[in-house]
């Protein structure tokens, strides 16, 4: 950006935002360049905006397009596939202090938040007034609401609960032009009009900068009771998923992990999970018959091959183990100095092949990879391990990753279950989505963005 422009950029911004609002030192706002994924272009920001209000967001919108200057919306920047990254010379919007929790109705069950709100901070103070808002990604301590709408993020509940997608009832968006679009509703019933709201769930601030949402709450269930399951090969925690899922239960939880996944985790926080299995399986209920469920799974698990069935003794065992699962990610970081995170989502019946497959591609390419998964869900995470200063390690855990993501649209999946595109996945979306799906993709990009300047050079 000249230093015209720049200075025409400035004095617009302060003309309706506080001082303290705007930074422009290029030692801090380089700070606000990427989020946390490996290998995706990021640019330099010209500034970065940390508005209050949605009036405040409006005005650097619109200041935007009258000097055509890109914005690039911005939550906690925990996201995993650039989709946060900035380009040069844009605005990066963060919204991290538009972070109150406007309303909790008990009676409608929802929530109004604002999209700074932790997701943590919001699940724990409804759970104070015994509701449930039950979307939990693994970084559910950091990331924001805004985000994981952002990315239509998922979690360990997902088998039972579902995804965020499924929680968001109406939204409050600024356009591009700065303009103020209102969404969906706050009624537990409602079809008027096509389903804007789900439009920009998972849109990653392509369409509009999300300034306010109302959120779907559930009572709040019994605490869940746990097991984990050992298993002599992953192909057979594959097939006590499957299993499972054929009889009808409706686990809380069915989360698995690899044996590199369980080495690093007990590396790092010193867990005791047991070393000798190649899957640990993890189920949970959270229903007035947990341990009776938990019973069920038991035998599922013996009948598929499982060496060993632990039920948890109690709710504080249970919570072990699901902080052993949410420690998976770090766990492998840990393990070498870069990691690339796959995000692969196959059919349950699939689940195996995909595991397998995933190994063989290891071997293949002499890389450490370690696999947890949202098993109920048939959501992968490979999780590729190298060292970025290895020239040719690098080369082959890139060519790994794109191998991954191949298998599981060769076995009916899709390229991203819960973290989104971004800049990570931009080629293969094409390939997923297909010509005509792209034009469509498109034509609804140019309806809500005609300039192009909302997260420029995400998803396509």
């Amino acid at each position: 950006m000249d230093d015209a422009l720049f200075a025409r950029l400035r004095a617009g911004l302060l003309e309706g935002l506080p001082a303290e609002a705007l930074l422009t030192d290029p030692q801090v706002t380089t700070s606000y360049a990427t989020d946390m994924a490996s290998f995706c272009a990021a640019g330099t920001p010209a500034a970065v905006v940390l508005p209050r209000t949605v009036e405040q967001v409006q005005h650097v919108l619109r200041t935007a397009t009258a000097l055509r200057v890109p914005v690039v919306p911005q939550g906690a920047r925990t996201g995993l596939s650039g989709g946060a990254n900035a380009s040069d010379g844009c605005i990066v919007l963060s919204l991290v202090k538009m972070d109150r929790i406007l309303e909790i109705s008990a009676v409608d069950r929802i929530a109004v938040v604002e999209p700074g709100v932790v997701n943590a901070v919001l699940s724990r103070e409804v759970a104070r007034q015994g509701l449930y808002y039950p979307p939990d990604p693994s970084s559910w301590e950091q990331c924001t609401i805004g985000g994981n709408i952002g990315t239509a993020s998922g979690g360990l509940c997902c088998v039972k609960y579902g995804v965020t997608a499924e929680y968001v009832l109406g939204l409050d968006v600024v356009l591009a032009d700065g303009r103020l679009l209102r969404t969906g509703r706050r009624t537990a019933k409602g079809v008027a009009g096509y389903d804007l709201t789900r439009l920009f769930v998972g849109s990653e601030g392509s369409l509009g900068v999300v300034v306010r949402a109302v959120l779907a709450l559930r009572p709040a269930p019994p605490r869940q009771l746990a097991l984990a399951a050992e298993f002599p090969s992953v192909a057979a925690a594959c097939e006590a998923v499957c299993a499972v899922m054929e009889a009808g239960l409706t686990p809380s939880l069915l989360e698995l992990m690899d044996r590199t996944t369980v080495h690093a985790v007990n590396r790092l926080g010193k867990m005791g999970l047991p070393e000798s299995t190649e899957a640990l399986l993890l189920a949970a209920f959270d229903t007035p018959h947990a341990p009776e469920d938990l019973a069920a799974v038991g035998e599922l698990c013996t009948a598929a091959g499982a060496t060993a069935v632990v039920p948890a003794e109690d709710e504080a065992e249970s919570e072990l183990l699901l902080q052993a699962r949410r420690m998976s990610f770090p766990a492998l970081e840990a393990l070498r100095p870069a990691t690339m995170i796959d995000d692969v989502c196959v059919p349950r019946s699939r689940l195996g092949e995909m595991l397998d497959g995933t190994a063989a591609i290891a071997r293949a390419q002499n890389l450490l990879i370690g696999v947890c998964a949202h098993a109920g869900d048939g959501n992968t995470h490979p999780i590729v391990c190298f060292d970025p200063a290895d020239e040719d390690e690098t080369r082959r855990a890139r060519e790994s990753f794109g191998e991954i993501m191949a298998l599981g649209l060769s076995l009916g999946g899709t390229i991203t279950g819960e973290h989104g595109v971004g800049v990570l996945k931009k080629e293969w979306l094409a390939r997923e989505l297909g010509p005509v799906g792209m034009e469509m993709q498109r034509a609804v990009k140019q309806a809500f963005d005609p300039l192009g300047l909302l997260n420029p050079g995400k998803l396509f």
